[in-house]
């Protein structure tokens, strides 16, 4: 994919909700400061992340795997591809009361109790749809526009996929960005941006493929170059020891002999060779950068946290059974500072 392709410059009508956005042609290294030091609490779904260079609160409700799988007439030609991810989610089970609900349901309540809480911001992180819908990307456009709310999205797996369609990876994903996805970008490009919610930077960077490309590695570079206080947002958790395959990104296990799924999937298998030596420097720089408060994720449908090397991961249990997080980051109160400081 080329970045020029898609890249379109800064969402001016996002700058008045106090949500900007920088594109990887226009960060602009600063010197690294200190590394970050923060503390993070977990109550259930809420999440609480106090540092020092945090200025003021900032509230974000997280959402990943909804998989919305509603389809219109436009998608007929495609049913022979989305039959078995249009049957997988038609009811689930609420993550809390027990009660069956479906992800349409659980994606409105969701968007309104980020309103009820008046989050600042709703990160998307990846398969929000089971496959590339036109009807349910227009409607989740049109529930996202009516909050009001800014937000971020980044694809995951199943969101550009159609099962069984021939054709790498990158390209299909490259092909359903451009033919589907792309208004979720809002302009920037889809597999790498910057999004500055008041002075902290969110980093959406599309791992969906469990791989990381060079240019996306390039970015995360000039993002820790910065000095900027970084979030990174990804679908697929970066790998921790002991965890399972579905930790597949710089995961040193993760290749042909672990694959299980390409079958169901209708995809192609994963390579013989595992994962290209820039997606293992992708993951060693994230855990080495020190202005990197934490990582944010979905895909394994359960919630999980990982510390690597005092970085926390937190992954989102799935939208389609109702769950997601309500992060807060707040100024670290005056008696906490010798606490962490």
């Amino acid at each position: 994919m080329k970045r020029r392709s898609f890249l379109k410059g800064t969402t001016t009508a996002l700058a008045g909700l106090g949500l900007t956005t920088n594109s990887y042609a226009n960060t602009r290294p600063k010197k690294i400061k200190k590394p970050v030091k923060l503390c993070v609490t977990v109550d259930q779904e809420k999440v609480s992340f106090f540092a020092d260079v945090i200025r003021e609160p900032i509230k974000v409700l997280h959402i990943a795997d909804t998989h919305l799988f509603t389809d219109d007439d436009r998608g007929i030609p495609y049913q022979v591809y989305s039959d078995r991810m249009a049957k997988a989610y038609n009811q689930t089970t609420h993550f809390k009361t027990q009660a069956q609900t479906h992800p349409e349901e659980a994606f409105e309540h969701a968007l309104a109790y980020a309103k009820d809480v008046q989050a600042d911001v709703i990160t998307l992180v990846g398969d929000i749809f089971s496959f590339p819908s036109e009807a349910a990307i227009e409607w989740v456009l049109s529930k996202l526009k009516d909050t009001g709310i800014p937000y971020i999205y980044t694809a995951g797996n199943h969101d550009w996929h159609y099962e069984g369609m021939e054709g790498p990876l990158e390209a299909l994903r490259d092909t359903w960005i451009e033919r589907r996805l792309l208004p979720l970008y809002q302009g920037n490009h889809p597999l790498m941006a910057a999004y500055d919610i008041k002075g902290i930077r969110f980093l959406a960077i599309d791992n969906s493929t469990y791989q990381i490309n060079e240019e996306q590695l390039a970015f995360l570079r000039e993002q820790i170059a910065s000095g900027m206080p970084l979030v990174l947002l990804v679908h697929i958790p970066l790998y921790a020891p002991g965890k399972s395959i579905s930790f597949g990104c710089g995961n040193p296990s993760w290749g042909a002999d672990t694959d299980r799924n390409f079958s169901i999937e209708r995809r192609p298998k994963w390579p013989e060779k595992g994962h290209t030596q820039t997606t293992f420097k992708f993951h060693q720089e994230v855990f080495n950068a020190p202005n990197l408060m934490g990582i944010f994720a979905g895909h394994i449908h359960r919630n999980s946290i990982e510390m690597i090397k005092g970085k926390p991961q937190i992954v989102s249990d799935d939208n389609a059974s109702g769950a997601y997080l309500d992060i807060s980051f707040l100024p670290l109160a005056k008696k906490d500072r010798k606490l962490i400081l």
